[in-house]
């Protein structure tokens, strides 16, 4: 996918975008060989990025309303020229497959409408489905913008709640930098009650506790949901991981930064997760960690940073134990055995109870076991990608004031665990039969959205 930094013709944008087009075409057609009902393909995916707002312009289209009842596929000039919109809808068409896309919206606008920019036009990042006749059954405008993606894009007045209804459940759909945000992501689940998410994304990772497969898939456990998660594949721009994730562990992921090779994601997931024997219970996150002793002034305690955020560590100093670290309102508790203790690595326990406020605003409580990046202290909360400590048995909690709570347990090279590690009901994130690989990070990552800044003070920066 080439940057777009100058102007170009409708047609040469069109040109660009079907070549991309060429390669979801070719995952569609293999995603419906394999029997697959839906696919979702990556943010980005189709026009690229690196834009100015006058240089996407000639890569989008006017996306109606899906009330409307068109299928592109068989009546393509309905709404205007809308070349993509006609391929995606027959792509979704000749394989008998929903079809998830991001593309671009444009909507005119004039000077009676206050909020309309000066070019008089609104333009969206947007998420387009067509159903297995090829049909628009949902249209999605990106509502929390990244960074300088808002000096091209705009954001809708009202954040849109989108659901559609399929013969396998129920869906919503949003698109990235939602993801760490209540409005649209958390009321699609908790208010409407979604079986499953789909998401595309162009996630740039960010270790120790924001990687793609490692965020969406604890985020599916946290809330309980189907997430289907499409990120963009390039290794530059620290982008890739994707994965189907359940609510109670990964069924399929792909991470990958030493090539360029994309990859096809397949798996079976229940299309109704809540009336599944596996759905996990209800959590009550700080019934554990509450009645464990609250924490006294500690000479060992530390601080130090992660990804920006001032978090208060204790090491780790003995091969097996208890130990409790605090910050603000958070008490953080964990109790522990290492398979080896090695001389060559260091293990802290950190908690942060505050607001983060690079990338975007929003208020955070976190508990985390973490493998610093060596033996100095200072390093600690720096990206590790490697460990060789496993651990025979691992038990984290901590007093979150939050019900928004997404487990994470990353081993070494970046890969998950599935199926390793339980939540329980009073909170506690603990390892079943010990770790099968060395262990990066055990995490807690609390959100606590009734803190947030108002839409969009909290996002642009």
């Amino acid at each position: 996918m080439a940057p777009s930094q100058t102007l170009v013709s409708p047609d040469d944008a069109l040109a660009l975008m079907n070549r991309n087009m060429d390669v979801l075409e070719g995952a569609v057609k293999e995603a419906a060989k394999q029997g697959a009902h839906i696919i979702v393909t990556p943010e980005d995916g189709i026009y690229g990025w690196v834009f100015t707002r006058e240089t996407i312009y000639p890569y989008l289209e006017d996306i109606p309303d899906p009330e409307v009842n068109w299928i592109p596929c068989t009546d393509p000039t309905r709404f205007g020229r809308a070349p993509v919109q006609e391929r995606l809808s027959c792509m979704a068409r000749n394989n008998s497959i929903y079809v998830v896309a991001n593309i671009g919206d444009k909507k005119p606008c004039n000077s009676s409408d206050p909020k309309c920019p000066s070019d008089g036009c609104y333009q969206y990042n947007t998420d387009v489905v067509f159903d297995s006749e090829g049909k628009l059954v949902a249209r999605y405008h990106k509502y929390n913008l990244f960074m300088s993606e808002a000096s091209y894009f705009n954001y809708p007045k009202e954040p849109e709640i989108i659901t559609f209804e399929t013969p396998f459940g129920k869906f919503g759909i949003f698109t990235c930098f939602d993801i760490l945000f209540r409005e649209p992501a958390v009321v699609l689940v908790s208010e409407l009650q979604v079986d499953t998410v789909l998401f595309p994304t162009a996630w740039m990772n960010v270790l120790p506790f924001l990687t793609a497969v490692e965020f969406h898939s604890a985020w599916a456990m946290g809330m309980g949901v189907n997430f289907l998660a499409s990120n963009t594949h390039n290794t530059i721009m620290s982008m890739t991981g994707s994965g189907i994730y359940a609510p109670d562990g990964a069924r399929a992921y792909y991470y990958n930064m030493k090539t360029e090779d994309g990859h096809l994601l397949i798996a079976e997931l229940d299309s109704h997760p809540r009336l599944s024997t596996a759905f996990p219970p209800a959590v009550s996150w700080s019934s554990y960690a509450s009645n464990v002793e609250s924490c006294l002034p500690d000479e060992n305690d530390f601080s130090g940073l992660i990804f920006h955020d001032q978090f208060t560590f204790t090491e780790l100093s003995k091969p097996e134990g208890s130990v409790t670290v605090c910050q603000k309102d958070l008490r953080c508790h964990l109790s522990y055995k290492m398979a080896e203790k090695r001389d060559d690595e260091v293990y802290v326990l950190g908690a942060f109870d505050g607001l983060h406020v690079v990338e975007g605003q929003y208020y955070l409580q976190i508990c985390t076991l973490l493998k610093c990046k060596s033996t100095d202290l200072s390093t600690c909360g720096q990206p590790a990608e490697t460990a060789q400590t496993k651990f025979a048995k691992f038990s984290l909690s901590g007093t979150f004031d939050t019900n928004y709570v997404f487990p994470e347990v990353l081993y070494s090279g970046v890969q998950l665990a599935p199926g390793e590690f339980e939540v329980l009901s009073d909170g506690r994130l603990q390892s079943k039969n010990g770790t099968s690989k060395p262990v990066l990070t055990v995490t807690l990552f609390g959100r606590h959205y009734e803190k947030d800044l108002p839409h969009p003070l909290r996002s642009f920066l």
